[in-house]
């Protein structure tokens, strides 16, 4: 649905610290201004994908659509730079896409607990030499005692196409009321592949024998080291929007995924 092209004074510019990014952002605020985040109504986020994971988890605070411009590498939750007089109509027709994240509550060998929010998965991950050895609730019931592994991680349907897709995990429709539970190098139940879950699903991990076999979680690039347990669900009341090209929505962007080499 096209809007009104954002006026000067309503975008905010956010680079990470690649070169190209701060010159691309030097461009973009010699054009149309910087507005402090408190006072714009889009974010605009110029950096590679890690540069948006990062961006979205501070627009929940201000509930501002955020536009990426690829400055990075795959760029996947990105859009190309293009002509930089061209910008506010590409925000005004842009697709819209709406996702919701997974709050990670980590607790440490040592009792202390940590949370944070994922934008793409949370991914518990062997620290050494020894396989994990993980055992698996969802809604509270046991439904795997043993998992013995890399890892294990839940993806949101908007991080489906990234780690969770690399650990041979499932390509879930951006509007899919699903999470993915996908191991990472499963050695016993060797032939496990993983699950499907309700998006609503609350899962929980226990790491068994934490303190010979080592585990870490991550909240995308949020780390906690040295966890016991992990509990993990979606905080629908928590919502970030991304802004793509017209035609090229986050829609499109996992369809065509799911086609290509």
């Amino acid at each position: 649905m096209r809007r009104e092209p954002p006026k000067p004074g309503e975008l905010a510019f956010v680079a990470s610290d690649r070169p190209n990014a701060i010159e691309a952002r030097a461009q973009l605020v010699a054009a149309y201004g910087d507005t402090p985040l408190e006072e714009a109504k889009y974010i605009v986020a110029l950096g590679g994908d890690g540069t948006m994971l990062e961006v979205l988890r501070e627009s929940m605070k201000h509930a501002l659509p955020v536009y990426g411009i690829n400055c990075g590498t795959i760029g996947f939750l990105m859009n190309p730079l293009g002509d930089v007089g061209d910008l506010p109509s590409r925000i005004g027709m842009a697709d819209r896409a709406t996702i919701n994240p997974l709050l990670m509550t980590a607790t440490g060998l040592d009792g202390s607990t940590h949370e944070a929010m994922a934008i793409n998965e949370v991914a518990l991950l062997r620290q050494t030499r020894q396989t994990a050895r993980i055992a698996i609730r969802v809604n509270g019931d046991m439904r795997m005692e043993q998992l013995i592994c890399d890892g294990v991680l839940l993806s949101t349907p908007a991080g489906s196409t990234a780690y969770n897709f690399s650990a041979h995990g499932p390509i879930l429709p951006i509007n899919a009321n699903l999470l993915a539970l996908t191991p990472i190098s499963a050695f016993r139940p060797r032939r496990w592949r993983g699950a499907l879950l309700p998006y609503d699903a609350e899962v929980s991990f226990e790491v068994l024998d934490p303190e010979f076999r080592t585990v870490s979680a991550t909240a995308d690039n949020v780390e906690v080291r040295d966890v016991v347990q992990v509990s993990c669900k979606v905080i629908r009341n928590k919502r970030m929007t991304l802004l793509f090209d017209h035609g090229t929505g986050l829609e499109e962007r996992i369809l065509r995924e799911q086609f290509e080499d």
